[in-house]
């Protein structure tokens, strides 16, 4: 039997970009990264601030949404515990971002294991200045008029008479 092989991942900190594999960048803006899990890839050695203005400098947008996502995760290390909230709260982002930052990371020790809890927000890296939500449908509730329900009511208040 052959040992469990073991990967070593980057270090998980706050301000910590993530990219979705096959982003496109702006021409000449480089970056290295290394693969994190489920199509994302950490951005190495650089945090959004760094990004956000090498972005700008090109004449793209680096959009942020004040909608963040916050899960937890547990493992034998703090690490461990940041890769596993991060890695759902990942999940949560909707597949029209291609970008996300992790806000906040908050740690507690138990004698077993860690607890982790990740604040990650999505982002969306492109050309235009406009957030484009046209391939998402999203689906508006529509009240019902209120004489069609009242209708109803009489309705069945006299079947029931």
């Amino acid at each position: 039997m052959q040992p469990e092989r073991m990967t070593l991942m980057p270090k998980l900190t706050e301000l910590t970009i993530l990219l979705r594999e096959g982003v496109d960048l702006p021409a000449g803006l480089k970056l290295v990264t290394e693969e994190f899990r489920e199509g994302w890839n950490i951005v190495k050695a650089r945090d959004a601030n760094w990004l956000d203005k090498s972005i700008r400098r090109r004449k793209w947008h680096f959009l942020s949404m004040n909608e963040g996502t916050l899960r937890s995760g547990v493992g034998e290390t703090s690490q461990e515990a940041i890769a596993g909230g991060l890695r759902l709260a990942l999940r949560q982002i909707s597949a029209r971002f291609n970008a996300a930052r992790v806000e906040r990371i908050e740690i507690k020790q138990y004698p077993w294991f860690f607890l982790a809890r990740v604040r990650v927000y999505p982002y969306q890296i492109q050309q235009s200045a406009v957030l484009s939500v046209a391939e998402e449908a999203i689906s508006l509730a529509m009240p019902f008029p209120a004489e069609s329900i009242a209708g109803k009511v009489n309705h069945t208040v006299s079947a029931a008479s």
